[in-house]
């Protein structure tokens, strides 16, 4: 749980060996580019890429896929790509001719199936067609021109009226009805036709399901492809050499050295220097790497900040325990998460949320076991579990200070992490205030003897050493205490994120309650309708426990990770960073986040 130290390493070699430079770079996987060229366009080879993704994700969605072609040595992925992209278009153009032509049909079919007669036939005259409401009937006898009921329905009579030109808008009762001059008889062949070319166009997509291995192949391909184009913009050309400039982790600098002695190429090792804003690669144990995955998606931080994966791994499975409340839900979650196993293995971020999925059942069904709660249902008294139980979500008391202690318990390791991070510097007092400040706030509420004390020489602490800017002259002086009162404004924020800490208690307090109280509904219910009773008791069951359990997922997610993303990271990380992006072969990126 660290962030991997990094240094600048710049490549100098031949104009003539630069693609070949570029693409043993690329095979070695440990560099993150600096830009130092003019030209920033790779948009054509982006295309490519972006167009093979899009024909992959068509054809692995088809419902029925062909046996794989593993190699074919005229396969043309190109080609292939474009045939999908195209059946795609054309599936979907089909796909709305036939919705729009369903509810034409469905428009006339009141109307009743008929032929427009010739105009000669009516001498000139045409027919207007109208839906009237019932309630509107009585407006009909005041209509001046020819007319005639043809249908009517428990809503609606159906008008036609005939009239050389369209009768005005204040003629009717109501707008006119828009058939059409297409009969109900054509639009049924014609619907007949669509569906035949749907079917064709379904066949030649199943086909095409055929190269879903091939084009995986390829799509890893023409990404390593594109990247590489995209290097060759990143580099600086100057006369008949080039220049390649990237962060490298220490660690592999020495293969970097090979790799320079191979190529004949100049290498320059520079440290990270004061102004320079390095990425930052996070180096985590697999095993607890889901947390990398949670701050990689929200915000990275900062090359000189510190790497707070662990503590989000551990505190965000705590939360949503407590959420979830609930030992059968977690067993719940539990199938589900080895159902979706297989898939998520697949990529490594798979694995890693997959294990991030395992710790969130582990400690939920011990906090449910402790909780004394399975489907809502608590144990028996006296039995093993019963002896286990020793939280009630029930005791607001009980359950409110324990929200509020793992909330300061976050925050105090927050700054604790912190005043680890700045040690043996003036910097560190100002975390250590606020920790004994979040401290003596427990003494006052208790009445323990010199919470003020500390309280005050906690406040003092941040006041003074919040900005540690040199004095030189008397502005910064003033800026240093603007700094120190400016800190002290988050007194009221402390006091604020503790107190958010007690959603805790009240989502896990309402999954229990609903849970409880579905168990309760079925039960009264089974005993209101003998017979029938059962079956509404396992319905009421199924769909209430299956409503609350998406619900208290749902709760534990977006408020378990709101909790360590706003409140945690508030007083834990204030410097955000951009990620390390390996410029790797894509099959096998070693350094990555």
């Amino acid at each position: 749980m660290s962030i991997v130290p990094l240094r600048r390493v710049t490549l100098l070699g031949r104009h003539a060996d630069k693609q070949g430079t570029l693409g043993e770079l690329q095979r070695l996987g440990v560099m993150h580019l600096i830009d130092l060229g003019p030209e920033k366009s790779d948009a054509p080879a982006a295309a490519a890429v972006s167009d093979t993704r899009k024909a992959l994700a068509y054809l692995l969605d088809c419902p029925i896929k062909r046996h794989q072609v593993a190699n074919d040595p005229d396969f043309d992925h190109q080609a292939i790509v474009e045939r999908a992209l195209e059946n795609q278009r054309r599936m979907r153009d089909l796909e709305d001719s036939i919705d729009f032509t369903r509810q034409r049909l469905k428009d006339l079919d009141p109307w009743g199936d008929f032929d427009f007669p010739p105009l000669e036939s009516l001498a000139g005259h045409r027919l207007w067609f109208y839906e009237v409401p019932h309630y509107k009937a009585r407006q009909l006898a005041q209509i001046a021109l020819p007319w005639q009921e043809v249908h009517r329905d428990n809503r609606n009579r159906y008008i036609a009226v005939i009239s050389q030109d369209e009768p005005a808008p204040d003629a009717l009762p109501v707008p006119r009805t828009h058939t059409g001059s297409v009969p109900r008889h054509r639009l049924r062949e014609k619907l007949q036709r669509l569906a035949v070319r749907l079917d064709e166009h379904t066949a030649e997509r199943e086909a095409l399901t055929r190269w879903i291995h091939l084009l995986h192949r390829h799509q890893a391909q023409a990404e390593d492809a594109a990247n590489l184009a995209r290097a060759q913009h990143l580099t600086r050309d100057l006369d008949a050499i080039f220049a390649v400039q990237g962060w490298v982790p220490k660690a592999v600098l020495d293969d970097v050295r090979r790799l320079a002695e191979c190529q004949k190429l100049a290498l320059l090792d520079e440290p990270v220097g004061p102004e320079d804003q390095p990425p930052t690669l996070l180096d985590n144990d697999e095993r607890t790497a889901g947390g990398a995955e949670i701050v990689h998606f929200y915000q990275m931080p900062g090359y000189r900040s510190w790497d707070p994966s662990r503590v989000i791994f551990f505190s965000f499975a705590i939360f949503f325990a407590m959420i979830l409340a609930d030992a059968g839900y977690a067993l719940l979650l539990l199938g589900a998460i080895l159902f979706l196993s297989r898939r998520l293995e697949r990529r490594r971020a798979g694995t890693r949320v997959r294990n991030l999925g395992f710790a969130l059942v582990g400690f939920a069904f011990v906090y449910g076991v402790l909780a004394g709660s399975y489907f809502g249902w608590s144990p028996p008294p006296g039995s093993w579990l019963a002896h286990l139980w020793i939280l009630d979500v029930n005791d607001f008391g009980q359950m409110m200070q324990l929200a509020i202690g793992i909330g300061l318990a976050h925050l105090i390791v927050a700054n604790a992490t912190v005043a680890w991070h700045h040690r043996g510097q003036a910097a560190v007092l100002a975390p250590l205030g606020w920790i004994v400040a979040l401290m003596a706030g427990v003494m006052l509420f208790y009445g323990i003897t010199g919470g003020a004390i500390a309280l005050t020489l906690g406040l003092i602490g941040v006041f003074v050493f919040t900005d540690t800017r040199p004095i030189h002259r008397p502005l910064d002086l003033l800026k240093r205490v603007g700094g120190g009162l400016y800190a002290l404004t988050n007194v009221t924020r402390a006091f604020g994120d503790v107190l958010s800490y007690l959603r805790l208690f009240a989502l896990g307090l309402a999954s229990a309650s609903l849970a409880v109280t579905f168990n309760q509904l079925a039960a009264d219910a089974a005993a209101a309708f003998p017979g029938l009773g059962i079956l509404l008791y396992a319905l009421i069951l199924i769909v209430g426990h299956a409503l609350n359990f998406v619900l208290a997922v749902v709760s534990g997610v977006v408020h378990g990770l709101r909790l360590n993303l706003i409140e945690f990271y508030h007083w834990g990380i204030s410097d955000e960073g951009y990620p390390f992006t390996a410029f790797a072969k894509t099959e096998t990126t070693p350094w990555s986040n």
